[in-house]
């Protein structure tokens, strides 16, 4: 088992926002997460990169316990954290971007990894020179992608990455990941919106609901259960 989640408590200050959540990720595996807005989904992914403290609860990735670590501690490990939105430096071009990405390499070693991410996304490399901010919605998601891509992660976490994308980019992103997830073997733990989408394209499924895990299984199950679907986001 690549992660585990058992028995999380997580949350904002005093406010809790996952109560006793539980999750396992095989390896090479591409798990979703869905679940209503305010559910505890992001919140779950932050507290697996380590950019949020776990409150009670363990986790473990390729079985070795990883609560209070640092995000940093976490790449070096192998996990890797694509945030929510379009987060690239506008300023900065698509090369320096991808550069910030390999922080943690040697110079040599990181230009390696540049160059094998341009192969998968042709459309950076196209732009390499350009300034980020002038990347349109979906080029700067893709960009966000293989910018986390240059450590070479074992697990990619995504958070909602479709967010502001028009419906043909959304199947072109999630078509990328599934590239990823086949060619270069990552194991995907993806947050997302686009329930249709997502289930597509994913092997098992979480939902959250309140902060609990209210469902979990196989994707294709649930995504010819629209009742079932219904009742998860009421």
């Amino acid at each position: 088992m690549m992660l585990q989640v058992k028995n999380l408590d997580a949350g904002y200050d005093k406010k809790q926002v996952l109560f006793d959540a539980s999750i396992e990720i095989k390896n090479k595996e591409i798990v979703s997460i869905i679940g209503p807005n305010g559910s505890g989904k992001s919140t779950l992914l932050k507290a697996v990169c380590g950019l949020i403290p776990t409150w009670s609860g363990e986790i473990y990735f390729n079985l070795k316990k990883i609560n209070g670590n640092e995000p940093p501690d976490n790449l070096k490990l192998g996990i890797s954290f694509c945030p929510q939105g379009n987060r690239v430096f506008d300023e900065l071009s698509v090369k320096e971007n991808l550069e910030i990405g390999g922080y943690i390499l040697k110079k040599n070693e990181a230009k390696k990894r540049i160059e094998s991410v341009l192969e998968i996304f042709p459309t950076l490399k196209e732009r390499f020179r350009q300034t980020s901010g002038s990347l349109s919605g979906g080029e700067q998601q893709m960009l966000a992608v293989a910018r986390a891509l240059i450590p070479e992660p074992k697990l990619l976490l995504l958070d909602e990455p479709s967010l502001g994308l028009a419906p043909n980019l959304v199947k072109d992103i999630l078509g990328k990941f599934v590239e990823l997830n086949k060619k270069l073997g990552i194991t995907i733990l993806i947050v997302e919106q686009k329930v249709n989408d997502v289930l597509k394209i994913s092997d098992r499924v979480y939902s959250l609901k309140l902060g609990r895990v209210a469902y979990d299984g196989l994707s294709k199950k649930l995504s010819t259960d629209k009742e079932l679907l219904k009742e998860l986001f009421l």
